[in-house]
Order: C-alpha cells, then structure tokens, then sequence
C-alpha cells in the first residue's frame, strides 16, 4: 500500500493549476444518461472517484471516451441504456454512484442501485433522496442492501421541500426532474457553486431550470433532452486546500484558473489568520502576510458558509496559530478522525462532540500517521508540509479520490515529498 514520505520545515513557492472540480465532473457525468446524444465535458479532474463512476456509467451502457491528446476532454453518450442495474461491487467504491438513481427513473422507468459506500466521515443516508423521487412519483423500495425504483407511468413535476439541505439530493432531484411531466419546485435547496454549474450543463441539454445557487430551484420538465459540451468549473477545495498550504509553510503560492469568488468564507478566515490572499489575471495568490499566524474560530456551514470539506486542513493550519481556536463542525458527525494523527505530530486539540478547540504550538514534529477519508488525508500532508523532520502519511488511495497529482504539484512548488511503494 502506498504512502507519502514528507522532510517538512520548506516554505512552498510556484504556482498550481487547479483541477476541474470533482464535485462537480462527477455530477456532470451522471447527467449523460438523461440524454441519447453525446455530451462533452472539458476541464475534467484525473481524479480516482471519475474513473470509478465512468466503470458505473459504462456497465449501464454509456460509452465514454477521452480526447486522444488530453484525457481532461472526455465524451459520454448513453445512445441506449443496456442494463439499469448499478451493482455494489461498482457502487461500494464512491457515494456519487446512486444519483444514478434518478435519471435513469426519468429515462427507463425502472432503476436498481446499490446502496454506496465512500469515506467513512458520518451516515450520510440517502432519506432525502428517497423522499424526493417518491414526491415525483416514483415506487422505492430497499431489499438486500440494493434500492429498486419503479415510475411505470413516467416521473411527475412537484413542489418539494428539503427537510434539511442536502448538496447531493438537489442535484439528484434536479436532474430527474428535468425530464418529469409538469413543473416541480425544490425547496431549502443547497446553493453551492457546483449546482449551479449542473443546472447551466442541463440548460444547454435543453432543460429549463431557473434559480440554481439560491433556495429555491424552479425546473419545468421536458420531453428529451440534446447533447452539450460543458467545461467544468475550477476546485473550490482544490484551491482552498492550496492556499492553506502556503499558510501553513510560510510560503506564497499562486493558483492558476481559481476563483475567490467561490470560497469567500473560507478566504475570509485565513485573511483573519494573517494570510494575504489576492486576485491575479490568472488566479488566486496567497501568502502568509507577517510573521507568526493567528488563531481564528470557524463553525462549518452549508454554502456560502465555510466548507466541510476544508475544515481538516484548516485545523492543521490553526495548529500551529498563535493563540486558540474554536472549530465547529455542523455537517457531518465524524469529521475529526483526523485529531489522533495530528496529536501523534505534537499538535494540542481537544475534541468534545462537534467542537475542536486547537491551542496552537510552536512548531509540529514529523510522525508516522494513518489516513481515514479524502480530506483528512490531505490535512495530513499540510502538517507534514509544516512539521520539523520526517512525515509518513500511510493510507494514501483516499486522496487518489479527489486529488489531481497532489505529489507532484507540491514538489514543483519545493516541496520535499515522495510517494513510496510499500
């Protein structure tokens, strides 16, 4: 198994190109199946998470082939759907996989889709995507660990409510609803950056959905829906991720093809830690601005509220702040699986429930520490990139999920990292 060996202590400097959002390429894929024409997307992330939906997609029927001269160009067209089965051993590997639920309910009337599997961060339970699909008039029933959905006279437009804000179940019900009889309204809907940039692909397939990226989305179903080509929006966690490791080196690193515009919250609070985050014609810079940086409280929220998914590797950055900070972690139940490892560095946190409170040391020393999910695995590697002496980050197939050659930019910004074959 492999693992990435860090000799930490190298303020970072150069520049990143970040990646096609995976949040939102994943998404982008499963809309192909609403449609018997191709479409094309652009800008996508050589992620591991894309390659095993493409192996879900592909079992279903959709042909998808990459660019000969560049694999971020890719091509799906699901000219007939072969089977509407996604079974567990395709499913087990990524959440993403049962949003093929919907669209395949909307085209074929009849989907199975195992329940999936992914980072093991809290439940995550698919309720709220179950309650959609039914108010759109679908039969969902759970037998054997796999969900069997039944529409046998087409889905229906309806005025639907969101019990509690769910990015996934937005995007699900949005794409089965594009192809519902009638108008449907999603209420309390999640408002990130990727919804929105979903609802522009389908628009150009031919769906006419108003509102995306507020609470409430109006979608009006149509007969069919066309081929498009649609280039990916840019890595919000990518970018945020980036710039917490120039923080956290004292380093200064530029992110080609970012956009602050995405990450307000999270750029606010590393403002107030001391980090000088500025716009290029290029993208996002950011350096640390003075000295020692300060200790700053964050409570994760929905968006545009500060990510979830940046809340590790910001606590590896407060772990050596000056001063103490509160963490509050809102969305998921077991985020902090990462504070072991970061104790094994030297850092002092403690955990209660949902809270963190980090009083920040002086300086990190390199360990041998475990990876548990996606976004610990990388808060990891910024303590290491911050640590005096050796880190070894063991575990690292969690972050060949969600992020692009993550070695090799961080050695082309100095950094002295190595991945190893164990």
């Amino acid at each position: 198994m492999d693992k990435i060996a860090i000799e930490g202590g190298i303020p970072l400097k150069g520049e990143i190109a970040i990646a096609g959002a995976k949040n939102a390429a994943l998404k982008l894929m499963v809309a192909s199946l609403l449609s018997e024409s191709p479409v094309t997307l652009e800008n996508m992330p050589a992620v591991a998470d894309v390659e095993a939906l493409r192996g879900v997609l592909e079992n279903l029927g959709v042909a998808v082939a990459d660019e000969v001269e560049s694999r971020r160009v890719m091509t799906l067209h699901a000219a007939s759907i072969a089977s509407t089965t996604a079974p567990y051993d395709l499913v087990r590997k990524m959440r993403a996989s049962v949003l093929v639920l919907g669209p395949l309910l909307a085209r074929c009337r009849e989907a199975t889709v195992s329940l999936p599997g992914g980072c093991a961060i809290g439940a995550r339970p698919v309720d709220i995507h179950i309650l959609g699909l039914e108010a759109l008039g679908a039969e969902i029933g759970l037998e054997d660990g796999h969900l069997h959905g039944r529409a046998p006279d087409g889905l229906s437009g309806a005025d639907i409510t969101l019990p509690r804000i769910s990015v996934g179940a937005t995007e699900h019900l949005m794409m089965a609803a594009a192809l519902a009889r009638g108008a449907t309204t999603l209420r309390n809907a999640a408002r990130e950056p990727e919804i929105a940039d979903l609802a522009a692909c389908l628009n150009a397939m031919g769906a006419e959905i108003d509102g995306a990226g507020a609470d409430t989305i109006r979608i009006r179903g149509v007969e069919r829906l066309d081929g498009a080509t649609h280039g990916v929006l840019p890595d919000r966690i990518e970018t945020g991720t980036y710039a917490m490791a120039a923080a956290a080196t004292d380093g200064e690193i530029e992110m080609t093809g970012a956009s602050a515009a995405h990450l307000a919250e999270t750029l606010e609070a590393l403002e107030a830690a001391g980090v000088e985050i500025s716009d290029t014609n290029r993208g996002v810079t950011a350096r640390r601005a003075n000295g020692r940086l300060a200790a700053v409280d964050i409570e994760t929220r929905p968006y545009p509220g500060f990510a979830t998914d940046l809340q590790a590797q910001f606590m590896a950055v407060m772990a050596t702040a000056e001063g103490q900070s509160h963490i509050q972690e809102t969305i998921f139940e077991n985020r902090f699986m990462h504070v072991p490892e970061l104790l094994r560095m030297g850092a002092d946190i403690r955990v209660h429930g949902g809270s963190a409170i980090v009083n920040g040391v002086e300086r990190l020393l390199g360990a041998p520490v475990m990876a548990t999910d996606l976004r610990a695995s990388v808060c990891l590697v910024l303590a290491g990139l911050a640590a005096r002496g050796e880190t070894v980050v063991n575990r690292v197939y969690h972050l060949d999920r969600g992020y692009e050659r993550l070695v090799d930019k961080l050695a082309a910004c100095g950094a002295r990292i190595e991945r190893r074959t164990a």
